[in-house]
């Protein structure tokens, strides 16, 4: 399914204020949002936008892209306004077009999502005689998400919160109508994680020779400490993958190598052992990707990204923090360090913190040292209730505001660190097992360029 998706105005144009808004602002908040909800949870979903920033462009160049695209339906989002008195909900299909057209289902679906979650009065479903509706070759709906100039809706339209909603509201509607299929990973939804274990040991030494074995068989592994029934354990472990698919490869190769006893260990966030083990997907545990394998896995998607991989990977050390997931929530909070939301790149900023809308585009820092700091002493706040380690100077504005302990989990953050954010921890492990298997196949390619040089 292609999705044309339209903010309404921009650039010179700031469509209706009101109540120290903007309409430009609050429609490209919440298509942003829209996008976001839709490529990071539904299956087989193309989506181009009009306009991604602050940028303006003519109705008839928005139809135009639109129809030479293809795109199956053409959504444009906008605000209202009157005289201040006037309130509420309502969208917009062309009046040429009958109640029981395709288009005229689609509203209806829409509408009826909309309604759900906005908390404003539903003035209806409407028609009208619109560039957008009528010059595209395509279906296409027009909302009018509140009156900008009315006191009480542009109290709403002030929280991030609210136009999450909203952007959520659309985006069932759209999953509705086109039936779209929701994207599954059991592995993710379970919280699981599967390791390939290589061996335990009571001593450092041995599990030190066996790391240095598989590395000579061209086999990454490393050493986990762990405590079981109070005892201490060396733990050598050849990879973690959220797919078990992928860890029996591994295990495979493990094995050929001559560890005939490794073993794949499934763990889960829900596990109620009282075993000490390796975190899984909690916040606080061992960063297991280096800063190259973080830096090329951006580059990829933007070649102009600047590198942060070493500092994800100091300061995770340093909080005990997983360092390369939160590279993964940073890439997902700033589209891949493009900056395509409220966020701006100078800001240094890669989390989102303090971020609620275009009014207001969150903390600013100085470097990106230290908005990478401010991130990972934020997500400390949130896994533990220990005092901040003092060897760093406390640069997260929002720090005393969290409830300590509150999230030990990335989906724990579901909720907090976005609102309402159902799917937001399930979206940062997605992008993490993508960073994962990238680099699994990186590590294939230089065992294979070894193999032929060696031949």
């Amino acid at each position: 399914m292609k999705l044309y998706l339209d903010p309404g105005h921009g650039g010179s144009d700031s469509g209706a204020v009101g109540n120290g808004l903007k309409e430009k602002e609050i429609s490209l908040d919440i298509a942003l949002k829209i996008r976001s909800i839709l490529t990071n949870q539904y299956e087989n979903v193309q989506i181009k936008m009009s306009r991604t920033g602050d940028s303006g462009k003519s109705l008839g160049q928005r139809t135009n892209e639109a129809n030479a695209w293809g795109a199956d339906f053409f959504l444009s989002i906008h605000c209202n306004a009157f005289n201040g008195s006037a309130r509420g909900y309502e969208d917009y299909i062309h009046t040429s077009l009958s109640n029981s057209s395709t288009t005229a289902k689609y509203q209806d679906v829409i509408h009826a999502e909309v309604i759900k979650v906005n908390q404003l009065q539903d003035r209806g479903q409407k028609k009208a005689d619109f560039h957008v509706l009528r010059e595209t070759a395509m279906p296409a709906l027009l909302t009018e998400n509140g009156f900008i100039d009315n006191a009480q809706d542009a109290a709403l339209m002030k929280q991030s919160s609210w136009r999450q909603k909203v952007a959520q509201g659309h985006a069932i509607g759209i999953a509705k109508a086109f039936n779209l299929k929701k994207k599954q990973n059991d592995d993710q939804e379970k919280g699981a994680v599967y390791k390939v274990i290589a061996g335990s040991f009571k001593t450092r030494e041995n599990a030190d020779e066996r790391v240095s074995f598989l590395r000579s068989k061209n086999i990454d592994s490393f050493v986990v400490t762990l405590s079981i029934s109070g005892e201490t354990w060396y733990r050598v472990q050849a990879g973690a993958f959220s797919s078990r698919e992928n860890a029996e490869k591994r295990l495979e190769e493990v094995k050929k190598a001559g560890v005939s006893d490794a073993y794949i260990l499934s763990e889960s966030t829900s596990d109620n052992s009282n075993e000490e083990k390796p975190s899984g997907y909690s916040i606080l545990g061992k960063t297991y990707l280096s800063p190259e394998h973080m830096n090329q896995f951006v580059k990829k998607i933007n070649p102009d990204a600047i590198e942060l991989g070493i500092y994800y990977l100091t300061f995770g050390e340093y909080y005990g923090i997983r360092g390369d997931v939160a590279f993964a929530q940073a890439m997902h909070e700033t589209d891949y360090l493009r900056f395509t939301g409220v966020v701006k790149p100078e800001q240094n900023n890669f989390c989102g913190l303090g971020a609620t809308g275009p009014d207001n585009p969150g903390a600013s820092f100085e470097t990106p040292r230290d908005g990478i700091l401010a991130h990972l002493q934020h997500l400390y706040a949130y896994a533990s209730t220990k005092p901040l380690p003092d060897g760093y100077p406390l640069l997260d504005p929002r720090f005393d505001l969290v409830t300590r302990g509150s999230a030990t989990t990335w989906v724990g953050l579901n909720g907090k660190w976005a609102v309402p954010g159902t799917n937001y921890g399930q979206s940062i492990l997605g992008l993490y097992e993508r960073m994962i298997n990238g680099a699994m196949q990186n590590l294939e390619e230089v065992i294979n360029e070894v193999k032929r040089a060696s031949s």
